[in-house]
């Protein structure tokens, strides 16, 4: 992947300090995200497990939300650090606020390794 402009580094370092700091006993690492808005703030979260699964939810998801309940309406790039792949469910989460938003995506070791497209 090409050098990351600063501001979406920023993104991958908020995303993985998300995972870094998740508590998660007896489940497999977790993922971080974050995103940012069209004002340019940032918002990130890690994946919740818990044994009730109306608490339990993606870190992409988890950024979202704390994102549209601080009052945005729109997003200009998202990063996941995570094993796999994010949800076509969470995908379809983000692209809810606008269809083309890059989703970048990194290891724990903050490289990214891929992008795509809501």
């Amino acid at each position: 992947m090409p050098d990351l402009d600063p501001e979406d580094a920023k993104l991958v370092t908020l995303a993985r300090s998300a995972r870094t700091r998740a508590h998660a006993p007896g489940t497999g690492a977790p993922e971080g995200a974050a995103l940012r808005d069209a004002e340019g703030r940032t918002y990130a979260a890690a994946t919740v497990e818990n044994g009730d699964p109306g608490l339990s939810t993606s870190a992409l998801r988890g950024a979202v939300s704390a994102a549209v309940s601080s009052g945005a309406r729109s997003f200009e790039a998202a990063v996941v650090v995570t094993e796999g792949l994010p949800s076509q469910a969470d995908l379809a989460v983000l692209r809810e606020f606008g269809v083309g938003v890059p989703v970048l995506l990194a290891g724990a070791d903050g490289v990214v390794h891929d992008s795509l497209t809501t």
